[in-house]
């Protein structure tokens, strides 16, 4: 169950001009960190994929403010903070400490993800926290290969103090240059999200210092108060009920072809809502477990699309309503020492299940299913231009989301666990990597057919310069996103090698480990599309026809799936497409 905010400043004699003052500061504070984190950073999956998220929390290590970044890790944030100040206790936390740890149990994701955390003092009292939570790019372990324990994916840092009273722990610091491969660019993002938690430090101050810390707090709960009251307005809007889903992962990478069940019940009474989360599969032997606050993040971020999408600063007020039931030993609640590097990919459909169940009950506030996958392969080999090791992620692809009751689904956008991430630009890959892309366009036919068709996935050829090897752990490829209302499946995600005999087509799911490619062989990228909502045969024909020409869906499946006859000079035969859709709706 999501944190309750323990109020401890009366609320009713803030200046509401005041309040809103505070609530745009805190923002302002967190979109300033990020900032600051994305300028300084070294590594591209952090200044341009900005796979990070940066926060301000109460000092009980309530959320206050997210920076908006990666909405999955609204939950493991705070109860990273949670987790610190529990560790130490507060008589152990002091001005000038910096805490850190990257344990995958405590913040439900992977090794990659450090979290550094900085304690916000007053005239010498504690008054919240600010933190950091980034992606780095190595963080030592096996390097292209599926793991099958913890130990296999890199350092593990407990919880321990990076910075004490201001005085750095350089023993950390040292163990952590061994243990990855370039220590360099490590450190460099050490430094940058240091930067980043120092920055709300100070402008949080700047805010207290000018207000008074009373106001402050007063208009955090009193913001909260906010958040939860609009929560419990839109969760009344759904009528109670109990609502069940189930959808399927393709495999964990080990057992290939061994569909793994998510099985999600949602139950709705009044202005409360339970998501209960206890048959999602048993945590499995591939590398795709996350931690519990992973499982709990995936009731918030469903449950804040549905009734506070709008309201911000992201904060624990809007969870106040929800009730999450989620048994430890999950994909989502995996225990030590179970994988847990690709951490996001399963969460991903989790949440489009939750809105999968209630689409009956609230059709016209429902999604139907996206790609639901980063689409990110890994690639390393050695640089022909000065001999030494480089390691990157490309993308997120982005891919299409499922259609709505009213309004056909976006293209070529990130899943919805990844909100405010970015690809890689293809100017800067080329420039840093021996790599060529070849090609990066719309997949004509990948979106699900509907009265409103869903959003389109894309397609990325990229060519080696000289040797490297490439890794992909993309599921969804079987399990292709759903359609709602007569709404039809979208193409589902997909990975193919050229060498010089061709195009190889014919793997047994999207995932490839350390596949060696030489100079001129290719990889290609396959993001899924979104399912359709409605019956496709109500689609408004010309707009059918706009999208053939626009090359978002091919004239054979004009024909088949929509019924729509075109001309040789792609415009719609009327008489024609009449008569064929009379027929389809008999």
């Amino acid at each position: 169950m999501s944190g309750m905010q323990v109020k401890t400043a009366d609320t009713s004699t803030v200046d509401p001009v005041i309040v809103e003052i505070i609530r745009n500061g805190l923002f302002a504070v967190t979109e300033e960190m990020k900032t600051n984190l994305m300028r300084t950073a070294y590594n591209l999956i952090i200044y341009e994929a900005l796979d990070f998220t940066v926060g301000l929390f109460t000092k009980e290590g309530d959320t206050v403010s997210i920076g908006l970044g990666l909405p999955m890790f609204i939950r493991g944030m705070s109860e990273t903070v949670k987790s610190k100040i529990r560790h130490f206790g507060y008589e152990n936390i002091h001005p000038g400490d910096i805490l850190v740890t990257n344990d995958a149990y405590t913040t439900g994701s992977h090794l990659n993800h450090f979290t550094f955390t900085m304690p916000v003092f007053h005239n010498n009292a504690l008054i919240g926290f600010t933190c950091c939570m980034a992606h780095w790019l190595d963080v030592g372990g096996s390097l292209g290969q599926i793991t099958t324990d913890i130990f296999s994916e890199g350092i593990q840092i407990p919880i321990v103090k990076y910075r004490s009273a201001g005085k750095v722990n350089q023993d950390l610091v040292d163990i952590i240059a061994m243990n990855v491969r370039m220590p360099e660019r490590a450190l460099g993002d050490l430094r940058a999200q240091i930067t980043a938690i120092t920055t709300g430090e100070r402008r949080f101050l700047e805010l207290v210092q000018r207000y008074g810390n009373d106001a402050v707090q007063a208009s955090i709960l009193q913001i909260m108060d906010q958040s939860e009251a609009v929560a419990r307005q839109n969760t009344l809007s759904i009528p109670d009920g109990t609502y069940e889903a189930e959808s399927f992962m393709d495999d964990d990478g080990l057992e290939v072809g061994k569909r793994i069940p998510i099985r999600v019940k949602v139950i709705v009474k009044g202005d409360e809502m339970t998501v209960d989360l206890s048959d999602v599969s048993k945590q499995v032997k591939g590398f795709y477990n996350s931690g519990f606050t992973t499982g709990i993040a995936c009731a918030q971020v469903a449950y804040k699309c549905l009734t506070t999408p709008t309201e911000y600063p992201v904060n624990d007020g809007s969870f106040r309503p929800l009730k999450v039931i989620m048994p430890m030993g999950t994909v989502i609640s995996a225990e030590r020492p179970y994988p847990m590097r690709v951490w996001m990919t399963f969460p991903m459909t989790v949440i489009d299940t939750i809105f999968k169940a209630l689409a009956p009950a609230i059709p016209h506030r429902s999604i139907a299913g996206h790609h639901a996958d980063l689409v990110f392969p890994n690639i390393h080999g050695i640089s022909p231009e000065d001999g030494r090791l480089f390691i990157v992620g490309i993308g997120p692809l982005g891919g299409g989301w499922g259609a709505k009751s009213r309004e056909d689904g976006v293209s070529v956008t990130v899943c919805i666990n990844d909100g405010d991430t970015h690809n890689s630009p293809t100017e800067q890959l080329e420039a840093k990597y021996p790599v060529l892309v070849e090609s990066y366009k719309i997949r004509e036919d990948s979106a699900g057919a509907g009265e409103f068709r869903g959003g389109l996935g894309a397609e990325m050829v990229v060519q080696a310069l000289s040797p490297f090897s490439v890794t992909t752990r993309i599921d969804r490829m079987h399990c292709k996103p759903w359609g709602l209302d007569g709404g039809g499946e979208a193409a589902g995600n997909g990975i193919a090698i050229r060498r010089k005999t061709g195009w190889e087509t014919d793997l047994p799911n999207a995932k490839i480990f350390n596949v060696r490619l030489e100079r001129g062989d290719a990889y290609k990228m396959l993001s899924g599309g979104g399912g359709g909502f409605g019956n496709p045969f109500k689609r408004d024909a010309l707009k059918v026809a706009e999208d053939v020409r626009e090359g978002y869906v091919s004239r054979a499946a004009a024909e088949k799936l929509y019924g729509v006859i075109l001309g040789d000079d792609l415009l719609l035969n009327a008489s024609e497409t009449e008569s064929l859709r009379s027929q389809g709706l008999d």
